[in-house]
């Protein structure tokens, strides 16, 4: 147990803000246990950030709000652990954000303004929605600024940027063809600050928590792809995770919505699935509480997590090409190459097994010519069964 301490004349560490708030010791090591299991730590990464939190102060937190839809906070505020949503958000971290903060006008950006000036250096800069870079960003003002102008401020002294969500990561909707805004994402602005792309549309809420607990309890930032996105969440396809890959495999596909095929839960690759381009951890983790995710509820995926999702096609035409099968019409002749694999596979042993029983019986002459011959045949019959 961590002994009694008085905080009065110091601000309190994560763990203790936990306490205040009337988490017990029993439910903080829960955390702490979900923390590390949905980061991929290995058993020692439970009493890491257990010490993290225990030890660590709190780290100031600003959330950024551009050309967005809301979703990314809607959908961290449903996390299914109520410590993410009433303490690690609420009490824990957050400064300022202009949709869940009390305040409002002048006293909001008075808020802004000193969080970013008292902790140069120290907090942390969450942004949701790109930013519209065309007419001089005047399709995105807050406060009186443009929301570009407002990024380069705030990031100037942000200790790391996590952008939440498809736009504020690639630019989603907003980017698509015209993009008339010239919606840009983060990265594309900001070059000199470590960010993590943390995408979806919206991402799922214990990826958004792990990504912060992550930064709050080690100090730094998550091991990153190729996209700037957390291995822990994005290393593996959704086509790898999902529960109806085996469909795939043997041939068995949805022709369209509500036929027959759809009824069995067979896989949505032909109705325009991208689980097999996309990266995430729809499949593993789901969403409300583990409930469900699209696939599962009979939607195939859309992409979201991926860079121009919304220019990449329509969303329920097959994918053209991807690694696998080479061509979409592959898929049309999965499940009868599979079964001519299988026939030529029992030919094969058969076979094998034949020359091994000609090779262990020998060519036997005279008196035992008849009895190999009876044993070929045996071999043959048991070699096609």
């Amino acid at each position: 147990m961590i002994a009694p301490v008085d905080i009065s004349k110091r601000a309190p560490t994560i763990y203790e803000q936990m306490v205040s708030r009337g988490v017990s010791r029993r439910d903080f090591m829960k955390f702490c246990a979900w923390m590390s299991a949905y980061l991929g730590l290995r058993n020692t990464g439970v009493s890491q950030i257990a010490k993290a939190l225990e030890t660590r102060r709190r780290i100031p937190v600003v959330w950024m709000h551009f050309q967005e839809c809301t979703c990314c906070s809607e959908s961290f505020i449903r996390s299914s652990h109520p410590i993410v949503a009433d303490i690690l958000l609420d009490k824990v971290s957050l400064d300022y954000t202009e949709t869940l903060q009390a305040a409002a006008g002048h006293q909001a950006e008075e808020i802004l303004q000193d969080t970013i000036t008292k902790y140069k250096g120290e907090y942390l800069m969450l942004v949701e929605g790109s930013v519209p870079l065309g007419a001089d960003g005047v399709y995105c003002v807050v406060g009186g600024k443009s929301a570009v102008d407002t990024v380069h401020e705030v990031a100037a002294g942000a200790k790391a940027i996590i952008a939440w969500g498809n736009c504020a990561c690639a630019g989603c909707v907003q980017a698509a063809n015209p993009n008339p805004t010239r919606a840009t994402p983060i990265n594309a602005i900001i070059k000199d600050k470590p960010i993590v792309n943390v995408q979806g549309c919206p991402p799922i809420a214990e990826v958004m928590a792990g990504v912060l607990v992550h930064l709050l309890a080690f100090d730094r930032i998550p091991q990153l792809d190729h996209l700037g996105r957390p291995k822990a969440f994005y290393s593996r396809r959704v086509h790898d995770t999902c529960y109806r890959r085996p469909n795939y495999d043997a041939g068995l596909f949805v022709e369209s919505f509500d036929d027959e095929n759809a009824k069995k839960g067979y896989c949505l690759y032909k109705v325009g699935c991208r689980g097999p381009t996309t990266y995430n951890s729809c499949g593993v983790i789901r969403w409300n509480n583990g409930t469900s995710y699209p696939i599962q509820s009979g939607h195939p995926c859309i992409g979201c997590s991926e860079a121009q999702f919304w220019d990449n096609g329509p969303f329920y035409q097959r994918i053209a090409n991807f690694p696998g099968f080479g061509i979409e019409s592959t898929a049309d002749q999965i499940g009868m190459t599979l079964g001519g694999i299988t026939v030529a596979g029992l030919a094969v042993h058969a076979a094998m097994t034949n020359v091994r029983k000609r090779h262990e019986i020998g060519e036997q002459p005279g008196e035992n010519a008849e009895a190999a011959e009876k044993s070929n045949q045996e071999a043959d019959k048991g070699g096609a069964s």
